[in-house]
């Protein structure tokens, strides 16, 4: 079994400095943490893998392809591969747990 904390999570992403952090990589699938603070420009391009965002804090909106929804602790929004899509108007630093199969590269 592998079992993490979010704290943990969170504090290693930042002492890495970085927005994202990957703490789980397996065959079919991995799992990172994101981070956007308020105010802060998503600066994602579409993936090669299925994505599943599950909201742990924070507001946002987010567009993928075409539409546009309210996110906010508790979402769980699911993205096709190839899709065009960004958080924006990050009103609440926003923490995404993120969930992509296959493994990102």
């Amino acid at each position: 079994m592998k079992a993490f904390r979010l704290e943990e999570l969170e504090a290693e992403r930042a002492a890495n400095e970085g927005a994202y952090l990957q703490f789980l990589r397996e065959r079919r699938m991995s799992v990172g943490l994101y981070a956007l603070d308020r105010g802060a420009t998503d600066p994602q391009q579409p993936h090669t893998q299925d994505e599943v965002y599950f909201v742990v804090s924070g507001r946002a909106a987010l567009t993928v392809g075409e539409e546009t929804t309210s996110v906010a602790r508790g979402s769980v929004v699911y993205v096709p591969a190839g899709v065009t899509h960004r958080f924006h108007h990050v009103s609440e630093d926003l923490r995404v747990m993120v969930v992509l199969s296959p493994p990102e590269g």
